[in-house]
């Protein structure tokens, strides 16, 4: 029954270690379902008093996820998953449910905690504001 239902999988990226146990925990459930593969990051907007900085700032994240969402495509790859990515600017949760719901993904595979400000004492404030805001099926990662 659940091979029917999984064929798109959504991975939020930012690099960390939580991050890359989604992607196999990903990776793992779309070996079983058929599934391809929607890794993302998304680079949060800075706040207006850091402008003359933001576009070397800009330019570093977007090379940085570029790096470590290529090498995910590669280790999917390895297992014969179909991985595709986006690099994307703004609101890292807004983003994340905008994108689950365009592509109509089934189901979002997440990292508890991130490389966030002071990575949350408990869960994520990502991840935890996408578990709770989202309308589709999300597996959070430890």
């Amino acid at each position: 029954m659940v091979k029917n239902q999984i064929k798109r999988i959504l991975v939020p990226m930012d690099g960390s270690k939580t991050a890359e146990r989604a992607l196999d925990q990903a990776i793992e459930m779309a070996r079983a379902t058929h599934a391809r593969i929607l890794g993302l990051n998304i680079i949060p907007f800075l706040p207006a008093e850091f402008v003359p900085a933001v576009s070397p700032y800009k330019i570093y994240q977007r090379k940085e996820a570029g790096i470590f969402l290529e090498r995910a495509k590669y280790r999917a790859a390895k297992h014969g998953i179909l991985f595709t990515y986006a690099i994307l600017y703004g609101s890292p949760v807004e983003q994340i449910i905008g994108v689950a719901k365009k592509k109509k993904v089934d189901l979002i595979v997440i990292g508890a905690r991130g490389k966030g400000r002071v990575k949350e004492l408990f869960l994520g404030s990502v991840s935890n504001a996408v578990l709770h805001k989202s309308q589709i099926p999300v597996l959070l990662v430890k």
